[in-house]
Protein backbone atom coordinates (compact mmCIF):
# COMPACT_ATOMS: atom_id res chain seq x y z
CA UNK A 1 0.00 0.00 0.00
CA UNK A 2 1.71 3.38 -0.64
CA UNK A 3 1.34 6.79 0.87
CA UNK A 4 -1.29 7.68 -1.62
CA UNK A 5 -3.86 4.96 -0.31
CA UNK A 6 -2.31 5.41 2.98
CA UNK A 7 -3.48 8.85 2.69
CA UNK A 8 -7.16 7.98 1.06
CA UNK A 9 -7.83 5.23 3.78
CA UNK A 10 -6.74 7.88 6.92
CA UNK A 11 -9.65 9.91 5.30
CA UNK A 12 -11.89 7.12 5.82
CA UNK A 13 -11.44 6.24 9.07
CA UNK A 14 -10.99 10.55 9.88
CA UNK A 15 -13.56 10.22 13.54
CA UNK A 16 -12.54 7.07 14.53
CA UNK A 17 -10.69 5.75 17.19
CA UNK A 18 -8.00 4.01 14.75
CA UNK A 19 -6.11 6.79 13.32
CA UNK A 20 -5.55 8.07 17.37
CA UNK A 21 -4.68 4.21 18.19
CA UNK A 22 -2.53 3.76 15.53
CA UNK A 23 -0.59 6.70 16.27
CA UNK A 24 -0.12 6.08 19.48
CA UNK A 25 1.26 2.56 19.22
CA UNK A 26 3.80 4.06 16.71
CA UNK A 27 5.12 6.15 19.23
CA UNK A 28 5.16 3.15 21.29
CA UNK A 29 7.47 1.38 18.62
CA UNK A 30 9.80 4.62 18.16
CA UNK A 31 10.27 5.14 21.56
CA UNK A 32 11.51 1.56 22.53
CA UNK A 33 13.66 1.15 19.49
CA UNK A 34 17.47 2.53 20.25
CA UNK A 35 18.88 4.64 18.37
CA UNK A 36 21.15 2.03 16.80
CA UNK A 37 20.02 0.00 13.96
CA UNK A 38 19.46 -4.15 14.59
CA UNK A 39 17.58 -3.66 17.87
CA UNK A 40 14.15 -4.44 16.53
CA UNK A 41 13.37 -8.24 16.17
CA UNK A 42 10.21 -8.93 13.82
CA UNK A 43 7.88 -11.96 14.64
CA UNK A 44 4.99 -13.81 13.68
CA UNK A 45 3.43 -17.24 14.61
CA UNK A 46 4.02 -20.79 12.95
CA UNK A 47 1.18 -20.01 10.64
CA UNK A 48 2.24 -16.22 10.01
CA UNK A 49 5.03 -14.79 8.78
CA UNK A 50 5.01 -10.48 8.62
CA UNK A 51 7.10 -10.21 5.37
CA UNK A 52 4.84 -7.60 4.32
CA UNK A 53 5.60 -5.84 7.28
CA UNK A 54 9.17 -6.11 7.40
CA UNK A 55 9.39 -4.57 3.72
CA UNK A 56 7.06 -1.67 5.15
CA UNK A 57 9.41 -0.70 8.35
CA UNK A 58 12.39 -1.18 6.17
CA UNK A 59 11.40 1.59 3.67
CA UNK A 60 9.91 3.41 6.54
CA UNK A 61 13.57 3.31 8.16
CA UNK A 62 15.01 4.23 4.72
CA UNK A 63 12.82 7.43 4.09
CA UNK A 64 12.69 8.79 7.64
CA UNK A 65 16.15 8.80 8.28
CA UNK A 66 15.27 6.20 11.29
CA UNK A 67 18.12 2.86 10.56
CA UNK A 68 15.95 1.91 14.19
CA UNK A 69 13.16 0.96 12.47
CA UNK A 70 14.20 -1.35 9.86
CA UNK A 71 13.30 -4.55 11.77
CA UNK A 72 15.18 -8.17 11.84
CA UNK A 73 12.94 -10.74 10.69
CA UNK A 74 12.50 -13.50 12.92
CA UNK A 75 11.51 -17.02 11.13
CA UNK A 76 9.61 -20.42 12.92
CA UNK A 77 11.54 -22.04 9.62
CA UNK A 78 14.95 -21.41 8.21
CA UNK A 79 15.84 -22.84 5.13
CA UNK A 80 18.39 -25.07 5.05
CA UNK A 81 21.75 -24.55 3.21
CA UNK A 82 24.52 -21.79 3.15
CA UNK A 83 22.28 -20.40 -0.53
CA UNK A 84 20.28 -18.41 2.55
CA UNK A 85 21.00 -14.96 2.58
CA UNK A 86 21.94 -14.00 6.34
CA UNK A 87 18.74 -11.71 7.18
CA UNK A 88 16.64 -14.68 6.08
CA UNK A 89 18.22 -16.89 7.92
CA UNK A 90 17.37 -15.63 11.66
CA UNK A 91 15.97 -18.04 13.57
CA UNK A 92 13.66 -18.54 16.86
CA UNK A 93 17.16 -18.76 18.67
CA UNK A 94 17.56 -15.08 18.51
CA UNK A 95 14.51 -14.44 20.73
CA UNK A 96 16.51 -16.70 23.79
CA UNK A 97 19.15 -13.72 23.38
CA UNK A 98 16.96 -10.21 23.27
CA UNK A 99 17.44 -8.33 26.20
CA UNK A 100 17.58 -4.53 27.11
CA UNK A 101 17.64 -2.16 24.35
CA UNK A 102 15.77 -4.43 22.14
CA UNK A 103 12.23 -4.30 21.06
CA UNK A 104 10.46 -7.67 20.08
CA UNK A 105 7.16 -6.68 17.98
CA UNK A 106 5.03 -10.22 17.70
CA UNK A 107 2.49 -10.02 14.87
CA UNK A 108 -0.28 -13.08 15.27
CA UNK A 109 -3.66 -12.63 13.54
CA UNK A 110 -3.94 -15.92 15.65
CA UNK A 111 -3.25 -18.07 18.59
CA UNK A 112 0.61 -17.87 18.74
CA UNK A 113 0.97 -20.51 20.07
CA UNK A 114 2.74 -21.57 23.51
CA UNK A 115 6.03 -22.13 21.90
CA UNK A 116 6.50 -18.74 20.92
CA UNK A 117 4.62 -17.29 24.02
CA UNK A 118 6.98 -18.97 25.87
CA UNK A 119 10.32 -17.00 23.70
CA UNK A 120 8.80 -13.81 24.17
CA UNK A 121 8.47 -14.43 27.81
CA UNK A 122 12.10 -14.98 27.90
CA UNK A 123 12.97 -12.17 25.65
CA UNK A 124 10.49 -9.71 28.38
CA UNK A 125 12.64 -11.13 31.65
CA UNK A 126 15.67 -10.43 29.65
CA UNK A 127 14.73 -6.82 29.49
CA UNK A 128 13.53 -6.50 25.78
CA UNK A 129 10.27 -4.32 25.30
CA UNK A 130 7.70 -6.50 23.81
CA UNK A 131 4.81 -5.44 21.69
CA UNK A 132 2.06 -6.98 20.26
CA UNK A 133 -0.02 -6.49 16.67
CA UNK A 134 -2.56 -9.16 16.98
CA UNK A 135 -6.31 -10.54 16.56
CA UNK A 136 -6.58 -10.21 20.02
CA UNK A 137 -4.84 -13.22 22.14
CA UNK A 138 -5.41 -12.23 26.04
CA UNK A 139 -1.80 -14.34 26.62
CA UNK A 140 -0.06 -12.49 24.38
CA UNK A 141 -1.10 -9.12 25.25
CA UNK A 142 -0.30 -10.10 29.04
CA UNK A 143 3.04 -10.21 28.11
CA UNK A 144 3.19 -6.87 25.89
CA UNK A 145 4.06 -3.26 27.08
CA UNK A 146 1.53 -2.77 24.64
CA UNK A 147 -0.64 -4.10 22.17
CA UNK A 148 -2.68 -3.13 19.31
CA UNK A 149 -5.49 -5.56 17.83
CA UNK A 150 -7.88 -6.29 14.97
CA UNK A 151 -10.09 -8.99 16.16
CA UNK A 152 -11.89 -10.65 13.25
CA UNK A 153 -14.90 -9.15 13.68
CA UNK A 154 -13.76 -5.90 14.23
CA UNK A 155 -13.38 -2.87 11.25
CA UNK A 156 -9.95 -3.20 10.35
CA UNK A 157 -8.02 -6.35 9.08
CA UNK A 158 -4.56 -6.83 10.76
CA UNK A 159 -2.86 -6.17 7.12
CA UNK A 160 -4.23 -2.62 7.33
CA UNK A 161 -3.91 -2.15 11.05
CA UNK A 162 0.11 -3.01 9.67
CA UNK A 163 -0.08 -0.01 7.22
CA UNK A 164 -1.28 2.02 9.48
CA UNK A 165 1.01 1.74 12.05
CA UNK A 166 4.53 1.42 9.62
CA UNK A 167 3.41 4.44 8.23
CA UNK A 168 2.88 6.27 11.29
CA UNK A 169 6.14 5.01 12.54
CA UNK A 170 8.58 6.71 9.96
CA UNK A 171 6.54 10.32 10.11
CA UNK A 172 6.22 12.88 12.39
CA UNK A 173 9.59 12.06 14.28
CA UNK A 174 12.24 14.83 15.57
CA UNK A 175 15.29 15.57 13.47
CA UNK A 176 18.26 14.83 14.71
CA UNK A 177 20.80 17.26 15.62
CA UNK A 178 22.84 18.38 12.53
CA UNK A 179 20.06 16.23 10.33
CA UNK A 180 17.08 17.78 8.79
CA UNK A 181 14.83 15.43 7.29
CA UNK A 182 13.74 15.81 2.98
CA UNK A 183 10.50 15.98 4.16
CA UNK A 184 11.12 18.97 7.09
CA UNK A 185 13.42 21.24 4.43
CA UNK A 186 10.19 20.56 1.58
CA UNK A 187 7.73 21.87 3.78
CA UNK A 188 9.61 24.85 4.65
CA UNK A 189 10.34 25.26 1.38
CA UNK A 190 6.72 25.27 0.39
CA UNK A 191 5.73 27.53 3.97
CA UNK A 192 8.39 30.08 2.38
CA UNK A 193 6.78 29.84 -1.11
CA UNK A 194 3.80 30.77 -0.08
CA UNK A 195 3.47 33.18 2.39
CA UNK A 196 3.04 37.64 1.19
CA UNK A 197 6.11 39.22 0.42
CA UNK A 198 7.35 41.18 3.01
CA UNK A 199 5.77 44.53 3.37
CA UNK A 200 8.60 47.21 2.72
CA UNK A 201 7.95 50.55 4.57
Amino acid sequence: MDAVRVALLREVLAGTEWLQATRRFAGSLRASVGPRAGGLLLVGSEAYEPWHLAAHLDDEAAWSGLPELSPTLVRHRVPDGTAVPAHLAVGLGRLERAGRGETLLVVAPGDPGSGLLERVNDARRGGATVLALDGGAAELHALAHDALSAPESGELDLDTLQHLVSAAAGENSLPRPGRRRFQDRLARLAEHLAAPPPAHW
